[in-house]
């Protein structure tokens, strides 16, 4: 073989290898928790407990301690918020 098949072939494994590992990045799921309290209007991610709707995006008013937006585990109480519903 040539030089230039093999250092083709190298960097062929090279990049093959490399997409490999972003692959595998991209399929573990990032870590996130319910955070009660900081959704905006409009923006939570599903319904409430109080069963005031069932849908996400159905908030009415900002930081709703009954609404949740599922946040990076570990930030919702940086961002003022409760990881745990509140007590009907």
């Amino acid at each position: 073989m040539s030089n230039k098949t093999l250092i083709a072939m190298a960097l062929a494994g090279l990049v093959t290898s490399a997409v490999a590992v972003a692959a595998d990045d991209a399929k573990a799921p990032a870590k996130t928790e319910k955070c009660y309290g900081v959704a905006k209007a409009g923006q939570n991610d599903c319904a409430t407990k109080s069963g005031t709707h069932s849908c996400a995006g159905q908030a009415k008013k900002d930081n709703d301690p009954g609404e949740w937006k599922k946040v990076p585990a570990g930030s919702c109480e940086k961002m003022g918020g409760k990881t745990e519903a509140p007590k009907s």
